[in-house]
């Protein structure tokens, strides 16, 4: 099975940025798609964005359309998620999941992942 390592995570004021990371094997990387999802308190586990692997497309929450960018470096077998003009509302555990899907899937729903990381907490005060 897949292993997923999120890093990146942590504690940052409103207007900051953060990148998180996701490193798995090369085993894996070049045949999984891979979303990012968080999850604040008492909330579901949404997602935010994702990425289809062979470059075959993205989605990008309109929550965080303009501030997130979801991209894959093949070289590191690595998926980021650069995080700018962060807000409070953006405060949640953030979790990489993969899938082993078609060409033209880009997961979006907790149903069409595969294997997920441990997540990585990211806070952003007022």
């Amino acid at each position: 099975q897949a292993q997923l390592v999120e890093s990146g995570g942590g504690l940052v004021q409103a207007g900051e940025s953060l990148r998180l990371s996701c490193a798995t094997s090369e085993r894996y990387f070049s045949t999984y798609a891979f979303g990012w999802f968080r999850q604040a308190p008492g909330k579901e586990r949404v997602a935010v964005a994702a990425i289809g692997w062979g470059g075959n497309g993205e989605y990008v929450a309109d929550s965080v359309k303009g501030r997130f960018t979801i991209s894959r470096d093949a070289a590191k077998n690595t998926v980021y998620l650069q995080m700018n003009s962060l807000k409070p509302d953006d405060t949640a555990v953030y979790y990489c999941a993969a899938s082993f899907a078609s060409l033209d899937l880009v997961p979006t729903l907790e149903g069409e992942c595969d294997y997920w990381g441990q997540g990585t907490q990211v806070t952003v005060s007022s």
